[in-house]
């Protein structure tokens, strides 16, 4: 007897704005970005016109670009690209892991203009103008990567080189993004069942899993659906809710941006898991998620200096002893 499987479900993809036609004016000229401590670093602007702001940051994957851009565990930050050539393989569809780049600027030693690969529908530069985000190139993120690994995380502006006295000022009135509500902005406003009535091979319904949306990525949800049943959830969304109205059998907390123990919508979804630890469901979390879960069982977080952000990151082995990359 074979199941009826459904179909990977169709989720919002950044590279669609491709299909809308041409891309608005890039950005160009001298550029300047300001760090919160003092430090200046000179390139050259692409991108979306308009002020990059937000924390900065770097990640060390040398592939992925696309994936990262559009990785809501960003919002909020300017991201900085260790890999020197960023975009050589072109943007291509359904490689996105949401609708939107999150970013609110972008760094990178060079974008690549020309693009080699045969699925390529893009440029690095014509997916940032078509989300209106700005971006800076010819910049020495090597120098930038080294301040922030030894020194942490800090807030940064950047623009056109010829407007330094407006960034300084734009600089000294920017607030940590950790204040704002991120998961609120991330997250998906109403409940979407995504693979309704899936079952497994032998034509048994799988298991319905509530996924509390915090930023989740889209690759997530596909993996999530090929063994259970999926609902895509607001974060607020109430275990009373999820027990009675939808039969839910465990429960799942995504990845996301900011800082867990913010009072918004996180604080919305602690709740939820507090409920389900209690309700004994099986509860599931990954990044923030996983963050959640620990506070919603009485743990405390604290902020990392710097983050673990990249394909590569080492990992231990506490049983074997070793360590996995």
């Amino acid at each position: 007897m074979s199941g009826r499987k459904s179909e990977p479900p169709r989720l919002p993809d950044a590279a669609d704005v491709f299909a809308r036609g041409e891309a608005p004016p890039r950005a160009s000229g001298p550029g300047l970005l300001l760090t919160a401590d003092g430090q200046r670093y000179r390139g050259l602007l692409f991108g979306a016109k308009g002020i990059g702001e937000g924390e900065l940051v770097f990640t060390t994957g040398m592939m992925g670009f696309q994936e990262s851009l559009t990785d809501p565990s960003f919002a909020g930050q300017v991201l900085t690209f260790t890999y020197p050539l960023i975009g050589n393989y072109g943007v291509h569809a359904n490689r996105s892991e949401s609708g939107r780049v999150w970013p609110r600027g972008v760094v990178v030693r060079h974008a690549m203009e020309e693009p080699d690969h045969r699925d390529s529908i893009g440029t690095v530069d014509e997916l940032l103008r078509h989300h209106g985000v700005p971006g800076i190139e010819a910049i020495d993120t090597r120098a930038i990567t080294r301040h922030v690994r030894e020194l942490g995380t800090v807030l940064c502006v950047f623009g056109p080189e010829s407007e330094e006295v407006a960034l300084q000022a734009r600089l000294a009135d920017l607030t940590s993004p950790e204040l704002d509500d991120l998961v609120a902005e991330v997250s998906v406003r109403d409940i979407v069942a995504l693979n309704p009535g899936a079952t497994d091979d032998l034509g048994r319904p799988l298991p319905r899993l509530a996924a509390l949306d915090c930023g989740v990525k889209n690759n997530i949800l596909r993996h999530l659906c090929l063994h259970f049943e999926v609902l895509w959830c607001p974060p607020e969304t109430s275990l009373d809710d999820l027990l009675s109205t939808h039969k839910i059998d465990a429960l799942f907390c995504s990845n996301g941006p900011g800082d867990p123990a913010h009072p918004g919508r996180a604080s919305d979804a602690r709740r939820t898991l507090a409920a389900a630890v209690q309700h004994g469901l099986p509860v599931m979390g990954i990044c923030l998620g996983h963050q959640l879960m620990g506070l919603a069982s009485g743990l405390r977080t604290y902020k990392m200096r710097y983050g673990h952000r990249g394909a590569n990151q080492p990992v231990l082995d506490l049983v074997e002893r070793r360590v996995w990359i």
